[in-house]
């Protein structure tokens, strides 16, 4: 059969199209060998695991891209270097290509450079030169991350603390690291990730325990695995689970693996009794049932597979490796940081026992006192409770109208100010109650002792332009009240004598949350940093970098939301209200079974927020003569004749910021701009009975006290 020319070359040309094969399996063995590098030096040199290597050597799986090219690369070197016995080696020329061209045409991409996920260790060794053509990446899910200077990761968890699988089988972890996992079930899932994987994290206190690994799935992963793309149902999906009888909760039950009581939801934790002291224990995040709200994620849910492992990553080494939402983890922060037991000696036998560790809230739940419970409590149905209640809130307070002065009027701007991460401030060498509350009858006060209150500050008179300090709407009291310790201090600070009815009193006491502070501080701080906030940056420079700073880079914004949401959604979790349309009065609900059920350390928190931001207030009043319009939670307006808080903040003649007051930096409880609109449009609002610093930002700001 006669054949023209044109054929011939589109023959070849389809053939120089292909993608270029590796060696067969045996032979990758020889060269690696020949090279003298091991599996394991491969493997970490290559971003992978062991057991990748070994299934690359053995023919069980073959290498995905990005990683494809670059072993490619590295065999070619390896194979002009050792040759296969009887063949000559390849001659050294610097300008030949060890690697075929994909195609002939001159327009044909080259890889992007940033596609290579060899380190260092790799660039070391031996190989040919780079092929300026080599084949690009076949899915743009894989975008290579930003190679950041991570931690020194632990031995025993080399692939870090999670990772992202996708459909293809690729599970992305931390610092660029793609792994292979081949499992087709759930179960399968939970043994590759326990046996295989590398994941996890150690404890962060001594006599705490590691962290089971996470595995974040795409939805593509979801539905290889057997599970629903999305949970349907009237609820919010996050409350959803998958029924009993759905055959991958069969599957785990046959595969001898146990769910929680949560069931199979958004986090679902599939686990076994531990063996000694090993753990045998997942976690799971679907993220298209919701696992990564919005709100305290936002944007999350919608990146790329590698750069949600960077950003689940960067918080689990900062914070905490997720284990639900962002409440649930601040709350369980608090209890890796604050273990509720320790090794001890019994003295009896000699033998190393689980023994109460001090500052801890220990392993068993404890009742409220009647008036920190809420009103649904046991403790308050079954004692038929009339007594009252704490009611420690965040401020929702609105100045009136009628107090306004026509100065303040005519000023042309309202601005507000949000003081940064106000709870977890007033978090700090915050001392709480440890044991059960004793009851008092007319007790001497003493603001040592954290408990509950019955006093009477309504003879307190302040003036009329701030909010009372005692209570959330800002009202004078109207006679005697339920108040946390750091309120009725402040009475007494404020030079007024308090003489306590009745008071709940806790014996042993402690600066619990202080660890949880300091690691959410250093977390806060540390990501502020990384967005270009800094604590070197004059007040200008501040509100500079605090106006873009979302914008330079949307994946550290969001590790930052997550931080902001970890420390409100912690402390809101400490009075965590009943749940489901089924619950009736005076029955317990799951979260009274915690330890961290804890109202009054709650109470106490949101006390000295509210006692700190008025204390502010009182000293604007006296250093500038400025009275706020209205105040939100952590959000305070003022009136100001320009658009800037450097309009109206007290400096001294140094330029620098006077003390007392509210003062511009990048650290929890000072302040930053939230928002700024026309004096005209926050009276207008005020007309209306509503709240400015509602609105200031330009939305409807959520106001979150805590729940």
């Amino acid at each position: 059969m006669a054949t023209s020319e044109e054929e011939l070359f589109a023959s070849v040309d389809a053939l120089l199209e292909e993608e270029p094969q590796l060696p067969p399996p045996a032979e990758r063995a020889r060269l690696r060998e020949a090279a003298g590098i091991t599996q394991a030096r491969l493997a970490a040199a290559m971003k992978t695991s062991t057991q990748s290597i070994k299934n690359w050597e053995n023919g069980r799986s073959e290498p995905k891209e990005p990683r494809l090219s670059a072993y490619r690369r590295l065999l070619n070197g390896w194979a002009a270097k050792h040759p296969a016995h009887g063949t000559a080696p390849a001659p050294a020329d610097p300008h030949s290509e060890t690697v075929p061209k994909t195609s002939t045409s001159p327009t044909a991409p080259a890889a992007p450079a940033t596609q290579s996920v060899a380190s260092a260790e790799l660039s070391a060794m031996p190989v040919a030169p780079a092929s300026p053509a080599a084949r690009p990446a076949t899915s743009s899910r894989r975008p290579a991350p930003k190679k950041t200077a991570g931690p020194a990761l632990d031995p025993r968890f080399p692939h870090g603390p999670l990772a992202v699988l996708d459909g293809d089988g690729s599970a992305y972890g931390v610092h660029g690291i793609v792994l292979d996992c081949p499992a087709r079930t759930i179960p399968e899932l939970v043994e590759w990730t326990l046996k295989e994987s590398g994941l996890g994290a150690p404890k962060l206190h001594r006599n705490g325990k590691d962290s089971d690994p996470l595995i974040i799935l795409t939805a593509a992963a979801a539905v290889k695995l057997g599970l629903p793309e999305r949970l349907e149902g009237h609820e919010q999906r996050r409350s959803l689970r998958l029924p009993a009888d759905h055959p991958v909760v069969k599957q785990v039950a046959r595969a001898k693996w146990q769910l929680t009581q949560r069931g199979f939801g958004p986090w679902a934790r599939i686990y076994r009794k531990a063996q000694g002291r090993e753990r045998q224990c997942v976690q799971l995040a679907i993220l298209s049932w919701d696992a990564l709200d919005e709100r305290s994620w936002p944007g999350v849910a919608d990146m790329e597979p590698a750069d949600i492992a960077r950003v689940l990553g960067v918080y689990a080494t900062r914070v905490i490796t997720p284990r639900g939402s962002t409440a649930v983890s601040g709350l369980e922060l608090m209890t890796a940081l604050r273990p509720p037991t320790r090794a001890v000696q019994d003295r009896a036998t000699g033998n190393w026992v689980s023994g109460h560790n001090p500052g801890s809230l220990g392993t068993e739940p404890m009742d409220p006192a009647p008036p920190e419970a809420t009103a649904e409590h046991p403790v308050v149905v079954n004692s038929g409770w009339t007594g009252g209640f704490l009611n420690e809130e965040a401020y929702q307070w609105v100045r009136d109208v009628d107090l306004l002065s026509d100065e303040e009027c005519t000023l042309p701007y309202a601005v507000g100010l949000d003081l940064n991460t106000a709870f977890l401030a007033a978090a700090a060498r915050l001392v709480v109650g440890l044991s059960a509350p004793d009851h008092f009858h007319a007790p001497a006060f003493n603001p040592k002792i954290p408990g509950s209150w019955l006093v009477d500050l309504s003879h307190i008179e302040l003036d009329p332009r701030l909010p009372s300090p005692f209570t959330p709407d800002g009202t004078r009291p109207t006679g005697p009240a339920w108040y946390q310790t750091h309120t009725v201090a402040y009475a007494q600070e404020l030079g007024y004598n308090v003489h306590p009815l009745e008071a709940y009193l806790r014996r042993e006491s402690g600066a619990y949350l202080d660890p949880w502070h300091d690691r959410l501080k250093t977390a806060y701080v540390d990501t502020l940093a990384d967005l270009g906030v800094t604590k070197d940056l004059d007040d200008g420079q501040f509100l500079a970098a605090m106006e873009r700073h979302k914008q330079a880079e949307p994946a550290m914004a969001a590790v930052l939301a997550a931080i902001k949401a970890t420390v409100k959604g912690g402390v809101g979790k400490l009075r965590e209200r009943p749940q489901g349309k089924s619950y009736k009065q005076g029955e317990r609900w799951p979260a009274l079974e915690r330890p961290t059920w804890r109202p009054d350390i709650r109470a106490a928190v949101i006390s000295k927020a509210r006692v700190n931001m008025h204390r502010k207030l009182s000293n604007m009043a006296k250093m500038t003569g400025l009275f706020p319009l209205a105040v939100l939670s952590d959000c305070v307006v003022y009136p100001s004749p320009g658009e800037s808080p450097l309009d109206f903040l007290p400096y001294a003649a140094s330029g620098k910021p006077q003390p007392g007051g509210f003062r511009l930096g990048p650290t929890p409880g000072l302040a930053k701009l939230e928002g700024v609109q026309t004096m005209l449009w926050a009276v207008d609002l005020m007309e209306q009975g509503l709240n400015p610093a509602r609105h200031i930002k330009g939305g409807d700001a959520v106001l979150d006290e805590g729940e």
